[in-house]
This record gives structure tokens, C-alpha cells and sequence, in this order.
């Protein structure tokens, strides 16, 4: 392919197209799996146990694909780092894609027996690692090209990957769960999944176009590529790394509670149709593709701190009040439950991903910053479903739970207001205006 110049504008507009593209396809894979984990895969990968017994071996194998995460972030922040974030983006797409479309035909525990759990296993690592570097590169193409006075914004449209993403996923799971009826459970489900390696392929053209980062072009020209980039970082900036991971966690830790185990609470729990709950999640993920970059320009105008620090509040004070609707079994109740629920959780993602990269140096960022973020996939996300279905079992009723989401903000505000405050100024090198190179 050519080289040619392109301007600016044009180069920022890819950025944008392809951070946004790129990590909807991404979260799409992510949130499939979790869907099917709440509906289906403890009857087809976990059969002969009790019914909480297979949910929590079904969220067992999705908290994996968490753990794997910060491998991602090291793998491909290291490369990220040292050759640019171009490449890896087109990789991590890739890869992801690969996950998915394999577990759409990854056969049952009756035709395989053990050997099905084992391989979905494996197949939800593969995707763990996929996202685990997907989205350090997508905010940093993204956050790098645009205007230093508007960073959350600009960080913010590779956010809008999860809304999209949850659109995707629960919509074409509620759309084939309706279409093959009883047959979901048979083949249905596979679908969403193969389905996939069309979207990679509009993925894969969009990055292609996409021009170099002018912030590691800046540290590429100055000979400041770091060698080892992760024992640079730790070595560094170990306290950035460690608030950025426990800041997520009022943010993580009830998103998949909101969208996830949601559907196991209203369905076992509860005893009323998942269908709706889908719908009420489309309902709420449309209403974030308004709401993350609203927040995302709030934090430039008003900072990045207090507007956070307000979801942090926001969720806390929401967290008996959330279960309560739930428990009305009333539908426009549940309704409302749910998408309220992602509102607080926009108020933070907004300006989530600008907060957690202007903490590290440029040279090191991409291995920083997603460390940092995947890092609360650990400690957060993954073991929140888990721990969650465990204290509805061992309680039967969700006070605990709520519990556990305030303790969560806690702990997030905590490393909020010991989080260092970054110069957001840009470094020498980096032209704000004129022409670039591009593919």
C-alpha cells in the first residue's frame, strides 16, 4: 500500500472510526459470552448439577477470560510500546474473532464430554487476551490524535465500544432467542457467535487505514522507546498502575452484576422471562451511547476527579435501591432498575479511560495504562458475577449484595482521590495542526 499524506483531520477521523469500530466488534465477543454463560452454558458445558452449581461453574470459566486479561495488556502493551499501536490493534481484533467464532462450534458436554468445558475454557482465555490488549491501543489511537483540551471526549468514543457492543450482543441473542425458539438451546445460541467473523472483517478494514499515534511517533523520533516496557512501567509508576486497577472497581464490579448477573437474579431468582431483561439492557446500553461522551465532555469542563467521583456516589447510593425495584417483579420497575443503573456506570466510563492514560508517561502508556485497567478485570469484574451468585445462594436474598457494590465504591473513591494528578500538556514533538503520513 502507498504512503500518502493526509491531513490531520482525516487522520483523527480514523482514529476515531476505528478505535470506536474496533472495540464495539471486541466487547461484542466479551458480552456474548456472558450472556450465553447466563442463559445457556451451564445446561450444555455443565450438566448434572444443581442449578447454582452450573451458573457458577458458567461464571467460573468467564471470570477466566478476566484473569487473562492483564496477559493481554502485558503481551501487547509491550508491543504497543516499542512498534506502535497501529499493529496491535489489528492483531487483538483478529484474535478476538478467533475466540469467538470457535466457541459457535465448540461441541457440547454430551457429544465430548469433559473435554467441552475444557476447550470453552480455553477459547475464553484466547478472548480474554484479545480484549485484554484491544482496548490500551484503541483509547491511546484515539486520546493521542485528538485535542489536548478535549482529551475526555476524545478517550471517551473508544468507550462507546461497550454500549455498542452490549447493543449487538443482547440484541442478536433476544433476536435468535425469539426466531429459533426452543431450538436456542440447540443451535440458536451459535449463531451470535458465528457471526462475528463478519463484523472482524469491517473491523480489519477500518484499522487498516488508520495512521500512527503522533504521541509515539514523537517518543519513536526522540529515541525514547522503552526496551522492556511492563518492568519499565511496574519500575516507574507502580502506583498509578495499582489506583488505576482499584479505581475501576465501583465502575466494573457492578457493570457486570448490571448486565449479567442481572439475568441469572430475574430468571432463577425471581422466576420471570429473560426476554425482557434483554430488552431492558438494549434500552439502557442506547441510552450510553448518548451519556459516555456527555460525561467524557463534563470531565474536560469540570475535571476528570469530580466527575468520576460523583458515579462513585451515585452507585453506592444506588445499590439497595437497584435490588429493590428488582424485587417488585414489576416490569417497568425492572425497567427502570436497569437503566438507571447504567447511567451511574456512564458517569464513571465517561471519563474513565482519559483519567486512567494521562497517568502515565507516553513512552510507557499503552503497557501502563492497560495494565492498570485490565488488572480490575481481576480483582473486580471477574469474580464479581461469581461472588455475587455465591451470596444469593448462601443467603437467599440480595442484601449482601448490595453490600458488596458499597464496599466496591469504597474502595474506588479511596484510590480516586490518591490517584495523581497528570499534566495533560502535550509532548515535544507533537504537531497539533498541518499534514501526517498515512497509509
Amino acid at each position: 500500500m502507498s504512503v500518502r499524506e493526509v491531513t490531520r483531520e482525516q487522520a483523527v477521523k480514523r482514529a476515531t472510526y476505528a478505535s470506536v469500530v474496533g472495540t464495539t466488534i471486541e466487547w461484542y465477543d466479551f458480552f456474548l459470552y456472558g450472556t450465553a454463560a447466563a442463559l445457556v452454558f451451564p445446561q450444555l458445558f455443565f450438566p448434572g448439577q444443581d442449578s447454582f452449581a452450573g451458573v457458577i461453574a458458567a461464571f467460573g470459566t468467564q471470570f477466566v477470560g478476566f484473569v487473562a486479561r492483564p496477559v493481554g495488556a502485558a503481551i501487547f502493551g509491550h508491543y504497543g510500546d516499542r512498534i506502535g499501536r497501529k499493529t496491535t490493534l489489528m492483531v487483538t481484533l483478529f484474535l478476538m474473532a478467533f475466540g469467538t467464532v470457535l466457541i459457535g462450534v465448540l461441541p457440547t458436554y454430551q457429544v465430548i464430554g469433559v473435554w467441552a468445558p475444557i476447550l470453552l475454557t480455553v477459547l475464553r482465555v484466547v478472548q480474554g487476551i484479545g480484549v485484554g490488549g484491544e482496548w490500551g491501543g484503541s483509547v491511546l489511537i484515539a486520546m493521542e490524535w485528538g485535542q489536548q483540551h478535549r482529551r475526555g471526549l476524545s478517550a471517551s468514543w473508544p468507550q462507546m465500544g461497550v454500549p455498542m457492543g452490549l447493543i449487538l450482543s443482547t440484541g442478536l441473542v433476544r433476536l435468535f432467542s425469539g426466531t429459533t425458539g426452543a431450538d436456542f438451546v440447540t443451535y440458536g445460541w451459535r449463531i451470535p457467535f458465528l457471526l462475528s467473523i463478519l463484523l472482524v472483517g469491517v473491523g480489519l478494514f477500518v484499522r487498516m487505514r488508520v495512521v500512527e499515534s503522533p504521541e509515539f511517533e514523537a517518543v519513536r523520533k526522540a529515541e525514547k522507546v522503552v526496551t522492556v516496557p511492563l518492568m519499565e512501567a511496574f519500575r516507574r509508576q507502580p502506583k498509578e498502575i495499582l489506583l488505576s486497577a482499584l479505581v475501576r472497581t465501583s465502575e466494573q464490579a457492578p457493570f457486570y452484576l448490571f448486565i449479567t448477573f442481572v439475568i441469572t437474579y430475574v430468571t432463577k431468582q425471581l422466576k420471570t422471562s429473560s426476554d425482557a431483561i434483554l430488552v431492558d439492557t438494549l434500552i439502557a446500553a442506547g441510552l450510553g451511547l448518548i451519556s459516555i461522551p456527555v460525561f467524557g465532555i463534563l470531565s474536560d469542563r469540570f475535571g476528570r476527579k469530580l466527575v468520576y467521583g460523583i458515579g462513585i456516589v451515585g452507585t453506592a447510593l444506588y445499590a439497595f435501591p437497584y435490588f429493590g425495584l428488582l424485587n417488585t417483579r414489576d416490569s417497568f420497575l425492572i425497567a427502570l432498575a436497569v437503566v438507571v443503573s447504567l447511567i451511574f456506570h456512564d458517569v464513571q466510563y465517561g471519563p474513565q479511560a482519559a483519567l486512567i492514560a494521562e497517568s502515565f508517561d507516553a513512552d510507557i502508556r499503552y503497557t501502563g495504562a492497560g495494565m492498570g485497567y485490565q488488572l480490575a478485570s481481576v480483582i473486580a469484574g471477574g469474580p464479581a458475577p461469581l461472588i455475587a451468585a455465591a451470596l444469593l445462594q448462601a443467603t437467599g436474598e440480595s442484601t449482601a449484595i448490595s453490600i458488596y457494590i458499597i464496599i466496591c465504591c469504597a474502595v474506588a473513591m479511596g484510590a480516586l482521590l490518591l490517584l495523581p494528578k497528570r499534566s495533560t500538556a502535550a509532548p515535544m514533538g507533537v504537531a497539533s495542526h498541518g499534514r501526517v503520513k498515512g497509509a
